[in-house]
C-alpha cells in the first residue's frame, strides 16, 4: 500500500473515531455512531499495519483474495451510499423551494429530554413554524407518542413549544399523540385529517429534518398521500453526519419492512 493512502485511510479512521466518540460520550450511541467508529477503527488499523498484513496476505492466497473481496464489497457499499447522499442533497433542495397552498401541514417528532424538545425536533419546530406564518389556512397537526418512562406525548411537548416560542395559538394545533414511528406519524394524522375533512389527495405538508425527508415522503405515498411535500429542517451540526449515515440505513430497512 502507497505512504498516501496508509497516510488518507488514517486520518479518515481518526476523524471518524473522535466525532464519535465525542458524540457517544453525550449517550448518542445508536447505529449512526457505533458503525462508523467501527469503520474509523478499520481504517486506523490498516493505516498503521499496512506492512503487517501485506507479509500476512502474502503468504496466504486464499485470504488474500478474502482480503480484497471485502474491500470491493466496501467499495460497492461506499458507491451507494453516495449515491443515497445526492438524492438526499436533491430532495432538500427541492423541499427549500416555495410551497404552494398546502391543507394541512403534520409535523413528525424526533424526541424529548426533561419535557423539552431535542434540538432535531426544536429545529423542525421551529421550521414549521414559519410555514404556518406563511400558510394561515392549513389545519395543523403535531405528531408524536409517550415515549418510555415518559408521561407527556411528545406531540404535547411540541405544542407547547410552538405556543411558547413562536405564539402560535394552542386552539389551532391538533395532537396526534399515540404513535411511536413515521408510519404511526403518517398512519395516526390520517384520522384528525378525515375529521376535518381532508383528503389525502390534496398537498400536505410534512415538516421533518432534513435527513428524513426521502423516507418520510415514500412512506407517505406508500399510504395513500398523493401530494406529500416534505418541508426539510435543518439538522444540528453536531448530530448531522451520523444523523444521514444512519438514515441510510433505516431508509434499507424501511423498504425490507415494506414501508414504501
Amino acid at each position: 500500500m502507497c505512504g498516501l493512502l496508509r497516510v488518507l485511510l488514517t486520518v479518515i479512521g481518526a476523524i471518524l473515531i473522535i466525532d464519535c466518540v465525542t458524540l457517544m460520550a453525550v449517550d448518542k450511541i445508536n447505529f449512526g455512531t457505533v458503525l462508523p467508529f467501527l469503520i474509523g477503527v478499520v481504517f486506523v488499523g490498516h493505516g498503521l499495519g499496512a506492512p503487517l498484513i501485506t507479509k500476512i496476505l502474502a503468504k496466504n492466497p486464499l485470504l488474500r483474495r478474502i482480503w480484497y473481496g471485502l474491500w470491493l464489497a466496501f467499495g460497492l457499499w461506499l458507491a451507494s451510499f453516495l449515491i443515497f447522499m445526492y438524492s438526499l442533497q436533491q430532495q432538500i433542495k427541492r423541499s427549500t423551494q416555495d410551497l404552494p397552498p398546502v391543507a394541512a401541514i403534520i409535523v413528525l417528532g424526533s424526541g424529548t429530554v426533561d419535557g423539552k424538545p431535542t434540538p432535531t425536533l426544536a429545529s423542525r419546530l421551529d421550521t414549521a413554524a414559519q410555514l404556518i406564518e406563511q400558510q394561515p389556512q392549513a389545519l395543523i397537526i403535531t405528531s408524536g407518542g409517550v415515549g418510555y418512562e415518559r408521561t407527556r406525548s411528545e406531540a404535547d411537548i411540541m405544542v407547547t413549544y410552538l405556543a411558547q416560542t413562536h405564539d402560535i395559538p394552542l386552539d389551532r394545533i391538533y395532537q396526534e399523540g399515540k404513535s411511536t414511528s413515521t408510519e404511526e406519524n403518517l398512519t395516526y394524522s390520517q384520522i384528525i385529517l378525515e375529521q376535518h375533512g381532508i383528503d389525502k389527495e390534496v398537498p400536505i405538508a410534512i415538516v421533518t429534518s432534513d435527513f428524513h425527508t426521502i423516507r418520510a415522503a415514500a412512506i407517505a405515498r406508500h399510504q395513500g398521500y398523493e401530494q406529500p411535500i416534505p418541508v426539510a429542517s435543518e439538522t444540528p451540526l453536531s448530530n448531522c453526519y451520523n444523523a444521514w449515515f444512519r438514515e441510510y440505513f433505516a431508509f434499507g430497512s424501511g423498504w425490507l419492512l415494506q414501508e414504501y
